[in-house]
């Protein structure tokens, strides 16, 4: 479905990517692990189209879209819920869920979207109670299902997360990722990016672990967690406790 060769992205002189490759197929879930700085959100910003490539393709498809806009980018089926959130915080639940289908409102009907609406508010029934509620009262756990679900309503073909339990209570961590679980289950197909490698790899088919923008590890989840060098720097010690 997705496939990145050779990227290279630069922040100025800074090469922030450096031939990154990796694929996703339809149907999966794959998570890409690594420290602070290693280059993940810069892969998902150039996906989007909103980080310029300074070399290499991103095809998804069997189409190139490395060289279209965002809005471009999101029409082909790419939604991405970015690290921190950034939902509309002076709107409400409601009004940034309908900001998620803006494209949609051209080419479709209102009643297809409006399903879409009460799908969201099945997932998460706690922002059909805040409805009407002003998204930057929320607290961090619901302006997390609101970022995810405000992806949704664009009815991607491909869902990137850029770390999703970021700052979140382990109750509430463990509603994201069971979300993100049901969301695949579905049919979604799922890039996952996310700090707490153990959640991640436990999640998800495959993985990619990048260190300062390049990738030198990849595999099934389960032969990652195998690996001795991705315990070392990622799991820790007690992960097999964690695990058992």
């Amino acid at each position: 479905m997705l496939a990145v060769r050779n990227l290279v992205a630069a922040y100025g002189p800074i090469k922030a990517l450096k031939n990154v490759s990796l694929h996703v197929a339809k149907g999966e879930i794959v998570c890409l692990i690594g420290a602070n700085g290693a280059g993940k959100s810069t892969l998902m910003l150039t996906i989007m189209g909103l980080v310029k490539p300074a070399q290499g393709e991103i095809v998804f498809e069997n189409e190139p879209i490395h060289t279209l806009s965002t809005p471009a980018i999101v029409a082909k089926g790419i939604s991405l819920v970015p690290e921190g959130r950034q939902i509309f915080y002076p709107l409400t639940v409601e009004e940034n869920l309908e900001l998620g289908a803006y494209q949609r409102y051209r080419k479709e009907a209102k009643e297809l979207i409006k399903n879409d609406l009460e799908e969201v508010y099945e997932l998460f029934p706690r922002l059909k109670e805040r409805r009407k509620q002003i998204a930057g009262t929320l607290s961090g756990g619901e302006q997390q299902m609101l970022a995810i679900g405000r992806a949704f309503m664009a009815r991607p073909k491909l869902l990137m997360l850029d770390e999703p339990s970021l700052g979140l209570a382990p109750r509430l961590v463990d509603t994201i990722l069971e979300t993100i679980k049901t969301l695949n289950e579905n049919g979604l197909t799922i890039l996952l990016v996310e700090q707490n490698a153990r959640r991640a790899l436990d999640l998800a088919h495959r993985g990619y672990v990048l260190e300062t923008g390049r990738i030198i590890l990849q595999g099934r989840t389960e032969d990652l967690i195998a690996d001795e060098d991705v315990k070392r720097a990622y799991l820790g010690k007690d992960y097999r406790e964690f695990t058992d």
